[in-house]
């Protein structure tokens, strides 16, 4: 007879983070089911969670042993860890010798634990000497860190999911979680069914799910979004649906974006949007009426070249009316990657350090030197992002890269780069699970990595909540976790002091890793010092920050005031012509 164990473990799929509960029924067999005590998912989970069983125990494109090859012109061939490792780490230290640091990098992915992240991040930046440390995340949420860093001070979302029963007005803008978060799309329609009366407003130029179960659908022309924030600010103003002394105790710049909002009149910005003047009107009352004002947005904000000023002409609308810090109400970006944001807390980004550590900050350099006791000063230059890194790499400015649970040549914007850099490139890693994905065809080295359920870590959603994963199975026989991979390597680079983290056995203590990550995070914004693997697995979550942020109205900037910032409405919709006759969307 077979004994089952039960595991309470974290989705692996989107940032949600939904609470699991899997069953380990012996001979490869799990089930699993939504944790009814999880406050993210409430025993709720989507399609994707429900099938995870099939994805996990699927071996049939697994990568089982690590390959190499010596040179170019050989085939890969089966090498033991030790001999791809050993190899690895002199190839990198043969460029590190010749053209400086800033010649290798690693492109990572918001898929990582926090554990991985950390032990990247510390091993690039303070011990090889290069911030060439960038991940998948940036293409989808680097407009929204910089937004809030700009209004708020801080990278800091300061909402939780259960502001969405607290709501009377939600406005997602550039999204569709119907689709893509599910499971807070199945929250916010039992809002609305609990509470007829809650005002939904959807901003976007398709007619989606989402908009399906909208009470308002702005369908504007793709591009106008600052435009729309803007003519919907103008009306706030002109009818006093303000909070004057918010504005004037908590804010500033509030003129400047009095002057953007008034730049245009709202027929005039309704004309460029592609909508009818009332249907702003009405968003702008229900809006300016609302007892607690929410917003949601994803991929439509971030992923543009103005996203930054779309991200600001958004939070602008929660600033004027003091619909911040309060239940119910405030901006919430919802993260796309399961891991985006435990990746941003530990520095994993390549202008960032620890804690939102700002990298440019001679004092914040100095702590984490300190802290990790670096064998050299932390490079003040800001390393390639994502996209940069494989500039690089095509013009030969980086000659080695180490990839980790992406496929750049999926998800990149310019897919022609990519394969640019990845043949230029001198020495390509790929560390992943899977036999199919098109980088193994230019790697020198593969290293085949745990899943899901063959490891145990940290991830944090898009509320704040670090939740944790347990290991429920061991990977097959020549397959490592990504953490145990990053700690070898770093042994072979002649850092064994720096990263002790194997136990007697010779794995890998995540333990220790996530409590040093921890305590690096002490006395900041970001502290989660209080927090220990003992704790995540009693309790199964902790949300750093408390559970709503800013509820004393005392931002993260040197005057503690939420900056305003007034953003430019000019007329961005792009010209169709007869070599360029579409307008793509997300």
């Amino acid at each position: 007879m077979v004994n089952k164990k039960t595991y309470k473990t974290t989705c692996c799929y989107c940032g949600v983070g939904c609470g699991m509960i899997v069953t380990d029924n012996g001979k490869d067999k799990i089930t699993v089911e939504g944790d009814k005590e999880h406050p993210s998912n409430r025993g709720l989970l989507c399609s994707k969670g429900l099938n995870l069983h099939y994805t996990a125990w699927d071996k049939t494109d697994r990568l089982l042993y690590p390959e190499m090859r010596w040179n170019k012109n050989m085939p890969r061939q089966r090498v033991s860890w030790d001999t791809a490792l050993e190899r690895t780490a002199k190839v990198f230290q043969t460029f590190i010798d010749k053209f400086g640091p800033d010649s290798v990098g690693i492109y990572g992915s918001g898929q990582m634990l926090t554990e991985e992240y950390y032990v990247a991040n510390k091993l690039l930046k303070g011990f090889i000497g290069t911030n060439n440390m960038d991940t998948n995340s940036r293409l989808c949420m680097s407009s929204a860190v910089v937004g809030y860093k700009l209004a708020l001070g801080e990278d800091s979302v300061p909402c939780t999911y259960d502001d969405i029963e607290l709501s009377d007005c939600l406005l997602v803008a550039g999204a569709n979680p119907a689709w893509c978060h599910p499971i807070i799309w199945r929250r916010v329609e039992a809002q609305k069914e609990a509470n007829p009366n809650m005002k939904i407003i959807v901003v976007d130029p398709r007619k989606t799910d989402t908009v399906r179960s909208g009470d308002l659908h702005l369908q504007i022309k793709p591009g106008t979004d600052i435009v729309l924030f803007n003519a919907i600010a103008r009306l706030l103003i002109e009818n006093t649906w303000i909070d004057n002394q918010f504005i004037r105790q908590h804010t500033e710049g509030y003129e400047k974006l009095k002057t953007k909002a008034f730049d245009k009149t709202i027929a005039e910005a309704a004309d460029l949007c592609g909508i009818e003047s009332e249907l702003i009107f009405k968003a702008a009352s229900w809006i300016g009426n609302a007892k607690a004002f929410l917003s949601m947005w994803t991929m439509g904000l971030n992923q543009s070249v103005v996203g930054v000023d779309k991200n600001l002409s958004l939070i602008n609308l929660h600033l004027i009316t003091g619909q911040i810090g309060k239940p119910g109400a405030g901006p919430f970006s919802l993260t796309g990657q399961p891991n985006a944001m435990g990746g941003r807390e530990v520095g994993g980004l390549s202008n960032l350090l620890p804690a939102h550590r700002n990298l440019l900050d001679d004092n914040h350099r100095r702590e984490v030197e300190a802290f990790w006791g670096a064998t050299q000063p932390i490079s003040p230059k800001v390393g390639f992002h994502a996209t940069e890194m494989f500039e690089a790499l095509a013009d030969g400015r980086m000659k080695a890269i180490w990839i980790i649970a992406t496929n750049p040549l999926v998800s990149l914007p310019d897919v022609r780069i990519a394969e640019a850099a990845l043949k230029n490139a001198k020495f390509v890693v790929v560390q992943d699970m899977s036999n199919r994905p098109e980088t193994l065809q230019y790697a020198d080295v593969i290293l085949p990595a745990a899943t899901w359920t063959e490891k145990e870590g940290t991830m944090t959603n898009s509320e704040r909540r670090v939740g944790y994963l347990h290991r429920i199975a061991p990977p097959p026989a020549e397959v490592l976790s990504d953490v145990e991979i990053l700690t070898r390597f770093a042994h072979k680079m002649g850092f064994q002091k720096q990263f002790d983290y194997l136990d007697t056995e010779g794995d890998v203590d995540n333990a220790k890793i996530f409590a040093e990550h921890v305590a690096l995070t002490k006395g900041t914004n970001v502290d989660l010092s209080h927090i220990n693997y003992a704790d995540l697995k009693e309790f199964g979550t902790v949300q750093w920050g408390g559970e709503r942020l800013f509820e004393d109205k005392k931002f993260y900037t040197p005057t503690q005031k939420a900056q305003i910032h007034g953003c430019d409405s000019h007329n961005p919709s792009e010209k169709t012509t007869p070599q360029y006759p579409l307008i793509l969307t997300l």
